[in-house]
């Protein structure tokens, strides 16, 4: 049996839409910014699809992820074609020199993590850390501009 968890965090990063699509659209870079993402790579015989690796406190997962859609500027959506069964969209708003960030992650919980963790408290561990993400990419963006 499975559970599938939805959730949506939101920032506002002060940097141009152009830096932070750049910055987001580039899928290698993100463990830069998103704790529990280990390793991102793009494969080379199809650049739809990437190799991800999530590790955190013991625990490894691992997915093929495939892009579903690109908006330049607007959104990159995603889906698990394999592995950890996950899929969500990271959508951008222009305000003129400053950006609108929100990441949507939903994802399949396997049934014995959900008998040992209440889901609640389970998604309250997920938002912190994926707003923690969002909080490192607007720290990381705005160094980004300076250079």
């Amino acid at each position: 049996m499975s559970n599938w968890l939805e959730h949506s965090v939101q920032i506002e990063v002060n940097v141009p839409i152009d830096l932070v699509w750049n910055l987001w659209s580039d899928l290698e870079q993100m463990p830069r910014w998103m704790k529990w993402i280990d390793s991102v790579k793009i494969l080379e015989e199809n650049p739809e699809l990437s190799r991800w690796k999530l590790a955190s406190s013991g625990f490894e997962f691992t997915w093929l992820s495939k892009i579903l859609k690109i908006v330049p500027h607007q959104i990159i959506q995603w889906e698990s074609v394999d592995g950890l069964p996950n899929r969500g969209a990271i959508r951008f708003y222009d305000r003129q020199n400053s950006s609108i960030v929100r990441l949507t992650v939903a994802y399949d919980i396997p049934g014995w993590i959900g008998k040992i963790m209440d889901n609640l408290f389970l998604g309250k561990i997920v938002e912190s850390t994926i707003m923690a993400d969002l909080e490192r990419f607007r720290e990381y963006a705005i160094k980004a501009q300076s250079k």
